[in-house]
């Protein structure tokens, strides 16, 4: 099937991979008008998605986000969200939360991140965050990491009914910042204090020397091997002060 033979129902919606760069967009936003990435080079930041304002589960994430806002912005990271919903609809729905909504002991949470108008879904297309399985005209719960330098770094989609959970976007910002910062890996549930992996040695004879390292490495065998890293360490590096 060549190109002028792809119906409307049968568009095709791209995403960046994890390794690519982010692409690049202008928009206007609750915080005025963003270049992405462009203006946050040497932070890192994380672009999400939510399928609409004025509803409930969207209203628990913004709130959740803008509590932890400050948390975020220590550990060198920016928040931007983005809705197909216009400017106007935007600020009124802010303001909403704001006077009116209680959540998980939050109250007169006000969102001062930036959210982006985008009504024509340009870069909800451009960063595949419609998916037509669920929805044709909301966005799903699409988060993208993207480093300082502008390359996407992680990716995590949820669907239209289930709310992200917080922490775990904190922790893989952090492990992410780990791993660049001591050249590591981190296991499953790593949290800073953890023990790091160390990759696999690339010759029989690193890998005996490193199974003679008690000291510094545990290695269970060639192609397992663990380090401490002092969780105060890892925080003094990777949090502003």
């Amino acid at each position: 099937m060549n190109t002028s033979e792809i119906t409307k129902e049968q568009e095709v919606f791209t995403m960046p991979r994890i390794g690519d760069k982010a692409p690049q967009f202008n928009a206007i936003t609750t915080q005025g008008e963003i270049n992405f990435p462009d203006d946050y080079k040497g932070e890192w930041s994380i672009l999400f998605s939510h399928p609409a304002d004025f509803t409930p589960v969207c209203t628990s994430e913004f709130m959740t986000f803008a509590h932890l806002e400050e948390k975020f912005k220590k550990a060198n990271c920016n928040l931007i969200g983005l809705s197909i919903d216009g400017l106007y609809s935007h600020i009124a729905w802010l303001r909403t939360i704001k006077d009116k909504i209680t959540f998980n002991g939050m109250e007169k949470i006000e969102v001062k991140f930036p959210l982006i108008e985008d009504i024509s879904m340009n870069v909800a297309k451009k960063y595949g965050m419609i998916q037509p399985g669920e929805s044709k005209t909301q966005a799903v719960r699409a988060v993208f990491f993207v480093d300082p330098v502008g390359i996407v770094r992680a990716i995590i989609y949820y669907p239209l009914s289930l709310g992200r959970n917080f922490d775990e976007l904190y922790r893989a910002l952090i492990a992410m910042q780990t791993s660049d910062k001591f050249n590591v890996a981190t296991p499953a549930d790593w949290n800073p204090g953890d023990d790091v992996i160390i990759s696999p040695a690339g010759s029989c004879g690193v890998a005996q020397d490193r199974m003679n390292q008690t000291e510094e490495l545990k290695c269970d065998d060639w192609f397992f091997c663990t380090k401490k890293l002092d969780k105060e360490l890892v925080l003094s590096e990777i949090l502003k002060k």
